[in-house]
This record gives C-alpha cells, sequence and structure tokens, in this order.
C-alpha cells in the first residue's frame, strides 16, 4: 500500500510544477481507481484458476512498476496518468488476491477475526503512504518519495511468494467473459431494492471517501496559507497520515452502532453527518489550525463510519445465490465512484474560481458530498423482506 497515497500527498508540489490545472490534477489522482477497476475482475478470477502467490507477485511487480515509473521518468500529465493506472492495477492485484489467500489457508473462528484485521490495514497502508511522502519529500525531493514507496509492494510480492505456502486450485473453472462481467447476475442484483440501495449508497460514500483522501494534503496547504500568524505544526502530509489512522477503528464502531440503532437509521444519520462535515471544513478554513483539525478528524471519522454498515447490508440483503455477484457489483460501484471523487473534486475547484478561492472548496467539497447528502433517498430503498 506505500504507493497508494504518494500522489495526494505530493498533489499540491507537482501540480504546480507540472502546471496543471485542479480538473487535471484531479485526473491524475482518478487514473489510480481507473486502473483498480480494470484489473479487479480479471485478477480475483484468476485465483480460481492459478496459485495466488503468482498472482500476488505479479501485481506487486506492476505496483512497483508504477511507483518507480513515476519516480524516474514521470514529467508532465500523460506520464503521471500511465503512472497511477499501474499503481491501480498493481495494487488491485494484491488487494483481493490477498483476501483469498488469507481465507483459503485460515478456517473457523480465526476468519472472521483475521479478515477484519486484514481489511483494517488498508486504512493503515494509506495512513503510511501518506507519512512517507511527507518525511522523504521534503528532504530528497518528490522523485525520492515515490521511489522509496515502490520498494514497498515489490517486497510484499515476494514475500507472500516465499512465505506463504502453495495452494494450486483443485479444479479451476473455464474462463469467459461472463466470469469477469456477470451481467444476468448484476440485474438480479439490481432488481433486489435493498442491494441495490446497498450498492448506491456505497457508490456515494466511495466519491466523498476517495475525493477526500486525495486533496486532503492540498487542502490542508490551502488552509495554512490564509493563516496570518501559527499554522498548523506538522508537514500536511504528515497530518493527513495521522488523521487517516485515527479514522480506522470508525468502521467498525460505526458497525457497533448500527446493531442498535438500526442500520438504514445509521446510514442516514452518518451520511448525513460526513457530508455536513465536509462543508463545515471547508467554510472554516482560515479559521485557527486548531479548529480545522479538529473539524478534518470529525470529519473523516464520518466518512468511514457507515462503511462496514453498508458492506454488512449488502452481504445481509443478496440472496446467497447472488452474494458473490453483488459483492463483485459493489466493489466496482464502489471503485468506479472512488476513480470520479478527484476529478470531481478538481473540476468543481476550476469551475468554482480556481484552488486560491475560498469559495471553490465549499464548491468542491459539496459536490463530492452530494451523493451523501442525498441519503434519505438512499434509504427509502426498503427491502421487499425485512433483515
Amino acid at each position: 500500500m506505500l504507493g497508494f497515497s504518494t500522489y495526494a500527498a505530493l498533489l499540491p508540489e507537482l501540480r504546480d510544477a507540472w502546471a496543471l490545472s485542479n480538473s487535471q490534477a484531479g485526473i491524475v489522482g482518478g487514473m489510480f481507481f481507473a486502473g483498480y477497476v480494470a484489473a479487479v475482475s480479471l485478477a480475483t478470477a484468476l485465483t480460481d484458476r492459478i496459485d495466488g502467490r503468482r498472482i500476488y507477485l505479479a501485481g506487486g511487480v506492476l505496483a512497483a512498476g508504477g511507483g518507480a515509473g513515476f519516480g524516474l521518468v514521470a514529467g508532465g500529465f500523460w506520464s503521471a496518468v500511465l503512472f497511477q493506472v499501474l499503481l491501480g492495477a498493481g495494487i488491485a492485484a494484491t488487494y483481493m488476491p490477498g483476501l483469498r489467500l488469507l481465507s483459503d489457508r485460515v478456517s473457523g473462528p480465526q476468519q472472521s477475526r483475521y479478515i477484519a484485521f486484514y481489511t483494517s490495514f488498508f486504512g493503515i497502508g494509506t495512513a503510511l503512504s501518506f507519512a512517507i511522502a511527507g518525511l522523504v519529500a521534503p528532504a530528497h525531493g518528490w522523485r525520492a518519495a515515490f521511489l522509496i514507496s515502490a520498494f514497498g509492494p515489490l517486497v510484499a510480492g515476494i514475500a507472500v511468494f516465499l512465505l506463504v505456502e502453495p495452494n494450486r486450485p483443485k479444479s479451476p473453472k473455464a474462463f469467459s467473459l461472463q466470469v469477469l462481467f456477470p451481467l444476468a447476475a448484476w440485474r438480479k442484483v439490481l432488481h433486489n431494492r435493498a442491494a441495490a440501495g446497498y450498492t448506491f449508497g456505497y457508490a456515494a460514500h466511495c466519491l466523498e471517501l476517495f475525493g477526500s483522501r486525495a486533496w486532503m494534503v492540498a487542502f490542508l496547504a490551502f488552509s495554512a496559507s490564509l493563516h496570518a500568524g501559527a499554522s498548523f505544526p506538522w508537514h500536511p502530509a504528515a497530518i493527513a497520515a495521522v488523521v487517516n489512522l485515527i479514522a480506522v477503528p470508525a468502521s467498525i464502531a460505526g458497525n457497533e452502532i448500527a446493531l442498535r440503532l438500526g442500520r438504514r437509521r445509521w446510514i442516514l444519520i452518518a451520511m448525513t453527518a460526513s457530508g455536513s462535515c465536509g462543508l463545515a471544513l471547508a467554510a472554516v478554513a482560515p479559521w485557527h489550525w486548531a479548529l480545522v483539525l479538529a473539524l478534518l478528524v470529525a470529519y473523516s471519522m464520518m466518512v468511514m463510519a457507515e462503511s462496514g454498515t453498508l458492506t454488512a447490508g449488502l452481504v445481509a440483503a443478496a440472496p446467497a445465490e447472488l452474494r458473490g455477484a453483488a459483492l463483485g457489483l459493489y466493489s466496482l460501484a464502489g471503485f468506479g465512484a472512488g476513480l470520479a471523487g478527484p476529478v470531481l473534486f478538481g473540476a468543481a475547484l476550476d469551475a468554482a474560481g480556481g484552488a486560491a478561492a475560498h469559495i471553490a472548496w465549499l464548491a468542491a467539497y459539496a459536490a463530492i458530498g452530494a451523493g451523501c447528502l442525498a441519503a434519505p433517498l438512499v434509504v427509502r430503498m426498503k427491502p421487499r423482506t425485512p433483515l
């Protein structure tokens, strides 16, 4: 995960160095998810056919190549797009195949706990990626930050290949486009009103989550430029790392709250709160740095608060025979929205006056939070049978 947030951590510097518009900077950020979406179905399907360790190793090498390419030769918009796509495809070939490697080797009561640890490390990896970029770039330059981050997936791929026991699929399934894109099953999922509601809710969640993460460091830099006196005590990338780490438990805590309040009620509360917090955060950008940081932490936690609840709701709502297809569509919708989030944020900045205009940041946070603020429409998708 070490290359996951390197570009986001360095976005303000690279945008200025390459004379990118905010829309172009957002497109570069979104291209990571384009690579992820393009590769995740293939990488996951291949785990039924060949040793998952080989897929994981190939993903680690691909992600390392994307990071190294960024550090060695990237020099503008198109080269950055290419290497972000490679990074996203590489992470896709490690994350879901890694989950499969784990679930195939652990069973019984421990499996759920191990999987929860595994998925929580997505957030921890995001925080470490911000932290490494924030530590390395000021001292050694942005290219060094990408080069160092490239070692992470390479080491991970080699470690998994060498240290995890082989486990070839016993009866490999036939390969076809229908396996990658089960359109008939997806249509059935969308006809289930509850499953469709959770899927659309997850798309709105990911649009806000990945849009806000991609522009977090840039927002902190903008806020610091408005402070006449003392400003943030740490580098913006270091702050982003700590904030993302603090937000990791919010999804688990949110799911516990949902068990007491009910899923739909909690999703409504959390999504409305996250959309509102985003607007409040943009509004207080010129205020004291301590208030900005407090709101940023609250916002990041509220953005994560409904994540686990949405996933649990989908699993409960989808019929058993459609659960695999439902999860595939759910992931595709989420990361497709993740692609759109950074792009929409940057386009809103440009449309509302540019990154130097305070009103533009309000418009950008409103743009990515609009789906969550419309949460009452999503939770009105009642299931035909109670969950």
